[in-house]
């Protein structure tokens, strides 16, 4: 399943840089996570950047976006071939 980030978030600027699917981008009050971009950086790495970065822990599965581990590789080698 794709992440989330919670209306807990502090705007620090730490999650942005490391989305290896640049799925992250500031919205108009926090940063916010693209569900069609986002794979929980399966692919990239063991496991999602943005969450062993964030300060607070406010990223989570997005229960909106359930996505297998195939279903996240599939989008992986979609965007990146």
């Amino acid at each position: 399943m794709a992440l989330k980030i919670l209306s807990a978030c502090i705007n620090c600027d730490m999650c942005d840089p490391e989305c290896p699917n640049e799925a992250i981008s500031l919205g108009e009050e926090i940063y916010e996570i693209d569900a069609e971009k986002c794979t929980e950086c399966i692919g990239h790495y063991d496991k999602p950047t943005c969450v062993s970065v964030c300060p607070i822990d406010c990223i989570i599965n997005d229960p909106d976006n359930i996505e297998t581990e195939d279903k996240l590789l599939a989008k992986f080698f979609k965007m990146h071939g």
